[in-house]
């Protein structure tokens, strides 16, 4: 077997990527095994691989080939999302590069483009996901504009509708003037430190009177848009004024002043400038007084012909906010302007400051589907990891608000809703045209109704009204076979996938879209199977870089992945991601964990060639390699307990960090060094057996982490015909905690030897003979004491007195260990000083000790491995202090004989 020296993962990677493509080793069908189920959150099909789909999606497939070893049927299914704001606005630039506007083109022509563009560039994503190694049953990749799933959204949306869910209305809502379309409040994003905006306090003259209101606002284009002005009813100030009229500036129009307790005496000048059309607050006010609507603003954030100023007319509301400051001072209507800090809420897609807007619009009745969502995560149907965000998502679910579905959009899932009549209910919800024809003709009553007098909504609905439907669709749970039009539930027994991969297992997603799409498709499975659509949700924190900045590419502080992988292997960039990456918690990124990442991987390669080339001798096993297997046994039992532990936890970053420390140290550092034959000896057969079978069980649990360099070591093995993700993920036996503390005691004497040794410039390849007391003569019995005579570079250990005074001395493990040296090397003055000053820190250190083991407080509410610590450090402490200060009392009576 040809073992290269030298690991290099680029064309081994692309060896292995290839092989996993073209024989299909992801895919997975429904038999007689336990199902295990991801759906992958689908990236934008605008999208590119970022640190945080590192993150995510190295998180899945660590879960998914754990689960197929483990037994299960694992199937992770992947896809795109259309993505419709996004979307729409990359193909609307790709054709403004090319002299063409959206506006020129019919509906269809513009779908063209669409669909043209996400051919050439939707599957970026997909094939960088492959880069990194993603064990996804790619045949199963799923679109959300594909047929099958858009027929599903739309048959949805027509069922809601009959069921009294989905309702059309005249409402306040989110627009985004450049996509001009509505968004939902949670696609409005604001910044945590807020940002400077200008009050401007502009005089409104009492009819009838030389006197004035001052009124405070931030948004001055609006006052053209004034209907009222409001003031608290109970604010003596203004109390003599309700009822009376107020003259809008710069346009002369008499508007009420009218009182309202939602205005805050000793916020501003305590009157509050009120317009219904263009803020939500306002509207309210609006309806409780029957104030008129006067809407200034155009879809474009442009002002119409109803601001009456025609020199404002077809300008941005920003650029009239800075006119307006002009034409208040020139008419003498601004007593002052003040700077502040606010909240301003800007478009989740195009950063464009938000318009409150009225707008008749498609609205889910939250309320009342809902219901159901935050009971199964309260009882713990559904789990949420880390359980810090039930929290959040009650909160949300409590104050759930209707949910605005409709989109001003060509890119996405068109509305089914026909009209028929200029009424503002003359139309029908149906799912085909044909369908809409018969319920128009009944509704109208008129039968001779024909489908060219029919006009289909031109909206389309919001991105996350298709995607809640995810875990449903992509097994087809609305297809014609299952959906019962009848009840509106899926039939679960009618669809043979649906009911073997449903529901899912667990779902790795971000804490910011719990509520935007986590929330709603725990909505949608409860509505249609009656089930949850999943029993875990992983909650994954924000990549940041190592000042803590989130990671972007405006910052220019986000590596490309693509560029890590091929610099450090992608490999060692899965595992770097996931060193310092608990669930919920950020990570702070340093390039320096992929070269961890790298390191670690050559550490493996440099092992599997070190065992690869012992040749073994058919003889029995030696002493030190009956400790070191039987040690050994017991170390790999522990620590895949404490792995499937922590795997049982949600705690990924834990598992792989004990795998990491049981390949590295315990089994490189120690194991090996311990097992491997003297210059010019062999290993036994046996003990060769068991080394190779350690060694391959470390590799089938490292496998989920670092899915390449395993395969490549299982294939040069010759073990197994077998992929290493076919092979049974080893399963603990017992672990004797005795043997594993008593190695742990002789480990620590071998570094402390070789501290001493290295102190002392002892030759490395120079044995030596340390001195004992008597008392611990127990530790030359026990089958470990080879590992500490071999790795430590002992001739031996005598528990008779040295033949000397002049000696040095170290501690280990509660242990004094004397070393003879030449009398006339000794300066007793300098020994004593450094044993005083040794004595010191220990007194020091055991005076912080012992604050905390006598504090009660401390004691009872400190886990019990904290205590169990902490009581271990005292005891090894006062241990030290007692053998140093014996040490101290002979060398003076030395120095003053």
């Amino acid at each position: 077997m040809h073992i290269p020296t030298k690991y290099s993962p680029a064309e081994i990677e692309r060896r292995w990527r290839q092989f996993w493509q073209e024989n299909d080793s992801f895919a997975s069908t429904p038999d007689e095994r336990p199902s295990y189920t991801i759906v992958i959150p689908p990236p934008n099909v605008t999208g590119v691989l970022h640190m945080g789909h590192m993150l995510n999606n190295t998180i899945q497939d660590v879960f998914v080939r754990r689960a197929r070893m483990r037994g299960f049927n694992a199937c992770w299914v992947p896809g795109t999302d259309h993505a419709s704001i996004a979307t729409e606005a990359k193909v609307v630039a790709m054709l403004r590069e090319k002299g063409i506007s959206k506006h020129q083109l019919t509906r269809d022509e513009f779908l063209s483009h669409a669909f043209e563009w996400k051919d050439k560039y939707g599957g970026i994503i997909l094939e960088q996901l492959k880069l990194l190694g993603a064990s996804c049953d790619w045949k199963r990749t799923t679109f959300t504009m594909d047929d099958h799933y858009y027929r599903a959204v739309i048959r949805v949306f027509v069922d809601l509708y009959h069921k009294g869910y989905i309702y059309r209305g005249l409402r306040m809502i989110n627009w985004d003037c450049e996509a001009r379309t509505a968004l939902s409040n949670e696609e409005v994003n604001y910044s945590e430190e807020g940002e400077q905006v200008t009050f401007y306090y502009v005089k409104y003259p009492i009819k009838g009177s030389e006197q004035h209101l001052t009124i405070a606002t931030v948004r001055p284009e609006t006052i053209m848009g004034d209907v009222a002005v409001a003031v608290n009813p109970t604010d003596e100030r203004y109390a003599h004024l309700i009822g009376q009229k107020v003259i809008v500036p710069l346009i002369g129009r008499e508007i009420p002043i009218i009182a309202d307790e939602y205005v805050e005496k000793d916020f501003g000048t305590g009157c509050l400038k009120v317009t219904p059309a263009h803020d939500p607050n306002d509207y309210e006010i609006g309806l409780r007084h029957n104030l008129p609507i006067v809407d200034i603003l155009n879809d474009d954030g442009t002002l119409n012909a109803l601001c009456e100023i025609p020199e404002f007319v077809g300008l941005d509301r920003f650029k009239v906010r800075a006119l307006m400051k002009d034409k208040l001072q020139q008419a003498g209507l601004l007593v002052k302007t003040e700077e502040t800090t606010t909240r301003i809420g800007r478009s989740e897609r195009t950063n464009s400051v938000v318009e409150p807007r009225l707008s008749l619009q498609w609205f889910i009745r939250m309320k009342e589907i809902s219901s159901r969502a935050l009971q199964v995560v309260e009882n713990g149907d559904i789990q949420l990891h880390p359980p810090k965000f039930i929290n959040t998502y009650r909160h949300w679910m409590e104050n759930v608000k209707d949910w605005c579905i409709s989109r001003q959009l060509w890119w996405g899932h068109r509305i089914p809703a026909y009209y028929y009549g200029p009424g503002q209910d003359d139309f029908v919800v149906a799912e085909t045209l044909e369908e809409a024809l018969q319920l128009a003709r009944k509704k109208s009553g008129n039968p001779y109704l024909q489908a060219n007098d029919l006009t289909q909504d031109p909206d389309v609905l919001d991105t996350w009204a298709s995607s809640w439907l995810w875990p449903l669709q992509v097994f087809g749970g609305f297809n014609d076979d299952c959906f019962d039009h009848q009840t509106g539930k899926i039939n679960l027994s009618k669809n043979k996938e649906l009911s073997y991969y449903y529901p899912t297992e667990v779902l790795v997603t971000a804490p910011e879209i719990l509520f935007f799409w986590v929330a709603r498709m725990i909505i949608a499975g409860l509505e249609y199977t009656d089930t949850i659509p999943f029993r875990h949700v992983y909650l994954t924190g924000i990549v940041r870089d190592n000042l803590g900045r989130k990671m972007s590419k405006s910052l220019g502080n986000s590596p490309d992945p693509e560029l890590l992988m091929e610099r450090y292997g992608t490999d060692a960039v899965r595992v770097g991601m996931l060193f310092s990456s608990p669930a919920g918690n950020d990570l702070l990124f340093d390039e320096k964990l992929c070269e961890q990442g790298r390191n670690f991987a050559n550490k493996i390669w440099n092992a599997f060639r070190l065992i690869s080339s012992w040749t073994p001798a058919d003889q029995p096993m030696r002493d030190y390699e009956a400790a070191a297997t039987h040690w050994f046994s017991h170390q790999l039992s522990h620590s895949i307990a404490q792995i499937d532990d922590s795997f049982e936890k949600f705690r990924i970053s834990e598992a792989l960090l004990t795998l990491y420390e049981l390949i590295w140290d315990k089994f490189c550092s120690w194991y090996l060094e311990w097992i491997k034959p003297p210059h010019g000896q062999q290993i036994s057969v046996e003990a060769l057996h068991f080394t190779e079978s350690y060694f391959f069980q470390l590799m089938r649990l490292l496998h989920p982490f670092m899915p390449f360099i395993t395969e490549e070591i299982h294939r040069l093995s010759n073990r197994d015909t077998r992929l290493i993700m076919q092979t049974p993920w080893p399963q603990p036996k017992e672990a004797d905690a005795q043997v594993l503390a008593d190695f742990q005691r002789y480990a620590e004497m071998v570094s402390a030897v070789r501290n001493f040794r290295n102190t002392e410039q002892i030759h490395p390849k120079e044995k030596i003979t340390l001195h004992i007391h008597p008392s611990h003569e127990h530790i030359l019995r026990h089958p470990f004491l080879n590992l500490l005579t071999k790795l430590a570079g002992l001739h031996s250990i005598l528990t008779t007195p040295p033949t000397t005074t002049a000696t040095k001395t170290f501690l280990a493990a509660g242990i004094e260990f004397l070393y003879p040296i030449d009398e006339a090397s000794v300066d007793l003055s300098q020994e004593i000083e450094k044993i005083q000053q040794e004595l010191d820190y220990t007194r020091g250190f055991l005076d912080a000790v012992l604050r905390k083991v006598n504090n009660p407080k401390f004691m009872e509410n400190a886990p019990e491995k904290v205590r169990e610590l902490e009581l271990k450090k005292k005891s090894d402490a006062e241990a030290k202090i007692e053998i140093l200060t014996r040490r101290l009392n002979q060398l003076t009576k030395l120095n003053t004989q």
